[in-house]
């Protein structure tokens, strides 16, 4: 397999024929900009080789799926999509293909179900045999006079239209539903209608007690599983960063899963970020997890991904980096090296052992500054995941000059009367910059070395203005 520069990659891990897990993949189902075509397919291939079975094509942004899902497939778009079915068959993976026509169509109107099943036959046409009805992220009221005339609730509404679609595909495709209603405690009368309503073969997607959850978790399933009268597929919107979570970074490993959660679900699918490159990194640890739930080790799966995509040359430096922005929706352990660091040595400083303090500040700062200058600006083997983490990294620079300064001041014994003069322009440039890394920590530490706290959500000026 090749890499964004050509560069031979290969990806190790469990093989699929040992999970316990019916279904593991990735969905592109992330809002903002659509993954590349060449994305796809590296992202097929190294999930590929890494034991997932299915890649979903479902990003939010494309038109044909969402706004304009009437119109057929033609020309480019067309040819991507016969593209994405070969490459999945040459790795022994399955394209599924999904479509969310919920903003616009009339429940009740046959011209516009026969155009929805018109788009998903057309679809099918090209092998493809796993098919998606998304009612997601729509209003929760019927919308239209003639439906609310044909239906007392949007669930009857939903239960006729997943049926008759159900009814109108080809033999031999498989349905997959995602409802309106797709998270919670698995007990909501909405899922209790849907699943009453439905044929039993059609799978339903559920994110768990929250859209982004900490934890999966097998007593959960069980419940989803008696509500709905079959057993969850998990959508699990991990390491996706869309929406309100854009300034956050989700390279961290596949963490909260229960190891006995396939005995209650048919499997997981992985929503990516829109950064396709860095994605690889946790998609990899979701594939080690999905291979083998019991047996899977986080942080042993997570350094094994960072050399498979990062290169082995420069693995050592991202890990350093990587540490640093394991915040996330399964994690809250911000960045724990720089936080036992920090926490050692300002108690070594409020005991008066100023030098060891500085030493070892010093001493992480200077890893931390050798690491940002090359995978900012050395020789890296994967430039497309620098790219694509630019923001994260030139922030990671920042603290660790931070650090280094902090370090300076410590040794000089300057801490507590040029530390706040010094300390503030770093504290300002951090919080301006927005991308989310270190956590809270190092914010927080200069705060109190600072004497100044900033409000939620303000966004501060350096003296002289911004340069």
């Amino acid at each position: 397999m090749t890499g964004p520069t050509g560069a031979v990659t290969t990806m190790t891990g469990a093989g699929r024929a040992t999970s316990p897990f019916a279904i593991r993949g990735v969905i592109e189902g992330f809002y903002g900009h659509p993954w590349t075509q060449a994305q796809r397919l590296r992202c097929i291939d190294l999930m590929g080789a890494r034991g997932m079975g299915t890649f979903m094509y479902a990003p939010k942004d494309d038109p044909l799926l969402r706004r304009d899902w009437r119109l057929a497939y033609d020309g480019e778009a067309l040819a991507r999509l016969r593209e994405l079915v070969d490459r999945c068959a040459t790795v022994g993976m399955e394209l599924a293909w999904c479509i969310s026509p919920g903003l616009s169509i009339r429940y009740s109107d046959a011209a516009d179900i026969e155009a929805l099943l018109a788009k998903l036959r057309s679809v099918a046409a090209l092998g493809i045999r796993h098919l998606g009805l998304f009612l997601d992220d729509i209003p929760r009221e019927l919308q239209h006079p003639e439906d609310v005339a044909a239906y007392p609730d949007l669930a009857s509404a939903h239960v006729d239209l997943v049926q008759q679609v159900f009814a109108g595909l080809p033999v031999g495709c498989r349905l997959i539903v995602c409802p309106l209603v797709y998270w919670g405690t698995g007990t909501e009368p909405y899922l209790a209608a849907l699943g009453a309503g439905i044929d039993p073969r059609i799978d339903i997607f559920w994110t768990g007690r929250a859209i982004c959850s900490p934890t999966l978790d097998l007593a959960d399933a069980a419940t989803v599983t008696r509500t709905a009268l079959r057993p969850p597929t998990y959508w699990d919107n991990y390491p996706v960063n869309d929406v309100a979570m854009t300034y956050e970074l989700h390279i961290g490993p596949y963490r909260g899963r229960d190891p006995l959660l396939w005995r209650s679900s048919t499997g997981i699918i992985a929503n990516p970020m829109e950064l396709a490159e860095a994605s690889l990194i946790p998609l990899a640890t979701i594939a080690d997890y999905l291979a083998d739930p019991e047996g899977y080790d986080p942080e042993a799966s997570w350094q094994r991904a960072i050399r498979d995509v990062a290169g082995d040359a420069d693995a050592e430096r991202f890990a350093l980096f990587a540490d640093n922005v394991r915040s996330s929706c399964l994690a809250t352990d911000d960045a724990p090296l720089v936080t036992a660091t920090l926490e050692r040595c300002l108690g070594l400083v409020a005991r008066g052992e100023d030098a060891a303090a500085a030493a070892e500040l010093g001493t992480l700062a200077d890893r931390l500054l050798s690491a940002a200058a090359h995978l900012l600006r050395g020789p890296v083997t994967n430039r497309a995941l620098m790219d694509e983490c630019r923001p994260w990294l030139r922030v990671f620079e920042l603290g660790a000059q931070a650090l280094r300064r902090m370090a300076d001041l410590v040794a000089e014994g300057r801490l507590e009367t040029d530390g706040p003069a010094e300390l503030r322009p770093f504290q300002i440039r951090l919080r301006r910059a927005r991308a989310r890394v270190f956590g809270d920590v190092l914010e927080m530490t200069l705060s109190d070395l600072t004497g100044t706290m900033f409000r939620p959500g303000e966004v501060p000026e350096l003296e002289g203005g911004e340069p």
